[in-house]
């Protein structure tokens, strides 16, 4: 079957900037390159002490009461079959 030559990979390019734009593809390639930074700097704080990196990254946990609840949700048990 062999490899692509560079004129195919043109023509796949041409393709994509003609679906998505410049503009869509500009914001995809920096929003990947910040998911990247954000992973090299994430493993660089594991590297480090347990307790003090699980204290500082931790997110606070996020609660809800049940009157506060929206509505339209359905609560369902699951039950098994004897």
């Amino acid at each position: 079957m062999g490899s692509f030559s560079i004129w195919h990979w043109l023509v796949v390019l041409l393709i994509v900037v003609l679906v998505f734009g410049t503009k869509k593809l500009k914001n995809l390639g920096s929003d990947l390159g910040a998911a990247v930074k954000g992973f090299k700097d994430g493993m660089a704080h594991g590297t480090g002490s347990s307790d003090s990196a699980a204290n500082t990254s931790a997110a606070p946990q996020v609660t809800a009461d049940k009157a506060s609840a929206d509505k339209a949700t359905i609560d369902v048990e699951a039950k098994t079959k004897s």
